[in-house]
């Protein structure tokens, strides 16, 4: 299957880097390399850094980026271990990081991976095939409790407990191997009235996406990771598009330009916090009407940008 990806926000999270053309910059999601590639044209002697833990987005990536190899260094790896990556380059900081949390389009529309309910396939929805951890697992193998707990969580589904109590029904009788097998058990754990509303399985299979690729635990641990890899004035620019998601990389911003983090109620400050961010923008950059007409993924897409104190 080509891969076909939209980049989301391209120019503005291009902006929000302020690339210097000798400097490193790390793109902590590479997918389509659509960032990257803009980023690495900006580049003379600097370096750009491509993270995926997607071997098959690596792979296309290098056929995007083929004019700027030299300028290149890719890693199959999570961005989580962005700190252990650089230091086995022996780079200390680096003057710019790019996170894009979206799936890429190529990896919703290829049904060979099992993200999407619009198209029938094994239970998969790994980012990284070789981990053991998949969609078919979670399904048959989490307790009633765990499954309506994700599904209320990642998907903030409604209809979470219903639907885990007819998951579990289900399994008892034969494994629940299929994409469709799970969207039928999902539409049908709805009164029938709702029953004929397309988009009735986003929140079900974006919550499994989440739990079988760690995406929530993961982010808090990366983001601190990427301000302590960030030269002073370097730039982050996360984008998100997850209300879970944008919540934590709100939080964690908010607290690291924050200069006293004393309770209110306390006249002096006594914990000697320091700001060691400033907030570029204090409020999501959004997609503009232009780029939703042309990808409607765009709609839930949140940038946020700091700089490094």
């Amino acid at each position: 299957m080509e891969f076909k990806h939209i980049s989301v926000l391209k120019q503005e999270s291009i902006d929000g880097l302020n690339i210097q053309k000798d400097g490193i910059y790390i793109d902590c999601t590479t997918g389509g390399g659509g960032h990257s590639l803009e980023i690495a044209k900006r580049l003379t002697i600097g370096k750009l850094i491509c993270f995926d833990k997607d071997s098959d987005a690596l792979a296309h990536a290098k056929t995007v980026l083929k004019d700027h190899l030299d300028k290149i260094i890719f890693i199959n790896d999570n961005f989580a271990n962005i700190d252990s990556v650089l230091d086995n380059l022996n780079i200390d900081k680096v003057d710019g990081i790019l996170a894009d949390l979206g799936v890429s389009s190529y990896q919703i529309d290829n049904a060979e991976r099992g993200f999407s309910f619009m198209r029938d396939a094994r239970l998969d929805m790994r980012m990284d095939k070789s981990q053991n951890l998949d969609a078919e697992y979670v399904v048959n193998n989490y307790s009633e409790a765990d499954l309506e707990r994700i599904m209320f969580m990642y998907g903030e589904e409604k209809n979470a407990r219903q639907i885990a109590r007819k998951i579990v029904k289900i399994r008892q009788e034969r494994p629940i191997k299929t994409t469709f097998e799970l969207r039928d058990i999902v539409v049908s754990s709805y009164p029938p009235k709702f029953q004929n509303k397309p988009a009735l399985c986003n929140k079900v299979f974006q919550s499994i996406r989440i739990e079988v690729n760690n995406e929530l635990n993961d982010l808090p641990i990366a983001i601190e990771k990427m301000l302590q890899k960030l030269k002073k004035n370097g730039r982050l620019c996360i984008i998100t598009f997850h209300p879970l998601e944008d919540r934590i990389v709100k939080n964690i911003f908010k607290l690291h330009s924050t200069d006293c983090i004393c309770p209110p109620r306390i006249p002096k400050c006594i914990c000697g916090h320091k700001a060691d961010i400033k907030l570029i923008n204090k409020h999501p950059i959004i997609a503009s009407d232009n780029e939703l007409l042309s990808n409607s993924r765009s709609a839930s897409a949140k940038l946020r940008v700091v700089e490094k104190l």
